[in-house]
């Protein structure tokens, strides 16, 4: 897992949101990465809350982040940035070469409305070409902007902070949190989960995601749903698009096997996975202890795949370069001011995007 600085936290003086409730702190469970925190309810004995406790590495942002940053609006909803880094360092090694710094594959921006029953995921293509904003790096260092820069950089020059200020910047909704896991601590989950179902309605064969699906239902191990969440090249028309839509479909898959196999009503289940979710993510400073984590599990038993909204940032391919995508402006804007209106995202914004041509392909 990438290694980070620690700073002050990343929430700023003024607290925007309402005072955390179990099904407010549900919302990372509409990304897959929220895997890490679906298993934090049971954790009251002393040694058990040591144990985790210890698991946790946080890291601390708010200080790089500075004080140019969208309002604290006070609407009871809760934003977080998820981001899976695609580091090949250490034990990630086995999915590509290190070459020398780690990038968001992907990203996803959570969205919990008042009321902590619904939650929107807006996934971010890692290869959109953005205004990256000045950041500060976790050494204290600034990086400058750059113009047309891919989406992914802003995580692999700046790190976190940098990730987050320009989702901010190209949102303008303040993030309350920021999660990150990594590719091995994601296989390891899912296999202690059991595996996850999934249909695939077409076969899936990719070589460098090592993913070979023939049509059919079937429960995927961890390296298997990594493959899936990885693959890109042989499905739909080979885009990242394509690979967020397979993404999405197995985050609603996950979901469901997590209130399938008894999580919350199995105290072994409960810990083994916990153990496993907490050495899996890095998150912001204000989720890094088991209490803070716990009542994540709490609401994420009742929130099912079907109150979970999940859409693509509308794109298109760029003009000047077919392997990148571009914000459509106006649309996009529909999205960001509905989630920072607390409303739902209107099916007119997503509707003249580019797709990748993967949809249902899994179920």
């Amino acid at each position: 897992m990438t290694e980070h600085n620690q700073g002050t936290r990343i929430r700023g003086t003024g607290r925007r949101r309402k005072p955390p409730t179990k099904g407010r702190r549900a919302v990372t469970v509409a990304a897959w990465s929220a895997a890490a925190l679906v298993v934090l309810g049971g954790a009251g004995l002393g040694y058990v809350y040591v144990k985790l406790d210890g698991n946790i590495q946080g890291v601390n942002i708010n200080a790089q982040l500075g004080k140019d940053r969208p309002e604290d609006v006070d609407n009871g909803s809760m934003d977080i940035l998820v981001l899976g880094s695609d580091s090949r360092s250490g034990a990630n090694s086995a999915y590509g070469k290190d070459e020398g710094g780690a990038r968001s594959d992907t990203a996803m921006v959570v969205h919990v409305y008042e009321g902590h029953r619904k939650a929107s995921v807006v996934s971010i293509p890692r290869d959109t070409l953005i205004d990256r904003p000045r950041c500060t790096d976790s050494e204290g260092a600034t990086v400058p902007g750059e113009h047309r820069a891919m989406f992914n950089t802003a995580y692999e020059v700046g790190g976190p902070a940098c990730a987050v200020k320009t989702v901010e910047s190209m949102s303008g909704i303040r993030m309350d949190h920021y999660i990150e896991v990594d590719f091995t601590g994601f296989k390891k989950l899912i296999d202690r989960l059991g595996g996850v179902e999934i249909t695939t309605t077409k076969a899936i064969k990719d070589g460098k995601s090592h993913l070979d699906l023939e049509p059919g239902t079937h429960t995927l191990d961890g390296e298997q749903s990594l493959g899936l969440v990885r693959t890109r090249k042989s499905v739909g028309d080979g885009s990242d698009l394509g690979r967020i839509q397979l993404q999405q479909a197995f985050m609603k898959a996950f979901i469901e096997q997590v209130k399938s196999v008894g999580v919350f009503t199995n105290p072994k289940t409960l810990f083994d996975l916990a153990d496993t979710a907490t050495k899996a993510i890095t998150p912001d400073s204000e989720l890094d202890s088991v209490n803070e984590l716990m009542g994540f599990a709490k609401g994420l038993s009742g929130l099912g795949a079907d109150d979970v909204h999940m859409v693509t940032l509308p794109v298109e391919y760029d003009p000047r370069d077919p392997n990148r995508v571009i914000p459509l402006e106006a649309q996009s804007q529909q999205v960001w001011k509905a989630l920072k209106a607390d409303r739902p995202i209107p099916a007119s914004a997503t509707k003249d995007g580019a797709t990748g041509k993967a949809d249902g392909l899994v179920k």
